[in-house]
């Protein structure tokens, strides 16, 4: 199964929302093709109902990452599958146009489109992937942006499961800020010893 390309869509999904920034960017079906842009037939069926639907998923998916950020792995499964049970999905073979060194079809899994609806479609493709990257490499690989405010999603594929940032432009500027900090306790140490040497 292409495991990277499916439990990205979770991810996806779940940052269209910055809440502590209370920033929204899934408001409209072309926001929701923009999400569909690489999967599949959803685009082409979209409708404005998808918004809805896939607005509905978002905050459930983030109640997972949360639920995992928090130590709480039960919790996070419970609840991812919850989704699965509303969100079914039938895998299927593909061989596409991938071939191997001897012509052959390198056949691999993919989840077969067969949702009423894109926005239920996407939801089952995103929650199996995550499904999948869970069960593989743990709860403790959902991971939620450590840098404030943000809060966005991500899948620590660190090899020591290390990561605490969603994206490098979080990690520096966190790294930019702990220096800061530091910067301003050591100038303020120096000025207090200063203050009890003339004394």
């Amino acid at each position: 199964m292409e495991l990277a390309y499916y439990s990205d869509m979770a991810v996806r999904l779940v940052n269209t929302e910055e809440p502590q920034r209370g920033t929204d960017a899934l408001t409209s079906l072309d926001a929701a093709k923009e999400l569909f842009r690489d999967s599949g037939n959803f685009t082409r069926r979209a409708t404005d109902a998808d918004v809805t639907r896939l607005r509905q998923v978002r905050g459930r998916l983030r109640g997972i990452f949360e639920a995992a950020a928090e130590g709480d792995e039960v919790r996070a499964v419970d609840m991812l599958n919850a989704l699965l049970i509303d969100f079914p999905v039938s895998p299927q073979i593909s061989g596409h146009d991938l071939r191997d060194d001897d012509g052959r079809p390198k056949w691999h899994l993919h989840i077969a489109e067969q949702s009423a609806n894109s926005g239920a479609g996407f939801a089952a493709a995103a929650c199996m992937g995550l499904a999948v990257h869970l069960t593989d490499h743990g709860v403790d690989r959902l991971g939620l942006c450590t840098a404030p405010p943000c809060r966005n999603v991500f899948l620590d594929t660190s090899t020591n499961r290390s990561r605490r940032y969603c994206s490098d432009r979080c990690a520096t500027r966190a790294n930019v800020a702990a220096y800061r900090a530091r910067k301003r306790q050591a100038g303020g140490d120096a000025a207090g010893g200063a203050a009890h040497t003339e004394r």
